[in-house]
C-alpha cells in the first residue's frame, strides 16, 4: 500500500498520472480523508471481514472505494499500530462471494505506514 500511494502521489505531483491512476488517486485520497475523520462514515460502508480477521489474527476492516460498478474496489485496513491510527493494508476488487475473501492477499501489516 505504501509503495502504491507513494507512486501515485509522485506521479500526481509530476502531472503524469494516467486516467485510471488519477481516478484511483482521487478515490484513495477521499477514502483516507473519510477514514481519518470517521472510520464509520456511512459512505465508506466500513465493516469487519471475519474470515480475514481470523486469518491475520487482528480485526481487518473493509471500506468502499467505489460502488455499483463491476468488481468495485475495496480498501482493507486495521486500527493501529498507535492510538487513533489506521493502517491501510490492501486494495482489492470486491469478492463475488464470501469464499472470495480466501483469495484476498493483504500487505504484511507490520511493515506498512499509516496514513
Amino acid at each position: 500500500m505504501e509503495e502504491l500511494w507513494t507512486s501515485l502521489t509522485g506521479k500526481h505531483k509530476e502531472k503524469i498520472l494516467t486516467i485510471r491512476e488519477e481516478r484511483l488517486y482521487q478515490k484513495i485520497g477521499k477514502a483516507m480523508l473519510l477514514l481519518s475523520n470517521n472510520p464509520r462514515h456511512p459512505g465508506l460502508q466500513s465493516h469487519e471481514i471475519d474470515s480475514l480477521s481470523r486469518r491475520y489474527g487482528m480485526k481487518v476492516w473493509e471500506s468502499y472505494l467505489e460502488n455499483k460498478t463491476s468488481r468495485a474496489a475495496r480498501i482493507f485496513w486495521i486500527y493501529g499500530p498507535g492510538k487513533q491510527e489506521i493502517t491501510l493494508i490492501g486494495i482489492e476488487p470486491h469478492p463475488q462471494d464470501k469464499k472470495g475473501y480466501e483469495r484476498v492477499t493483504l500487505s504484511a501489516t507490520g511493515e506498512e505506514s499509516t496514513y
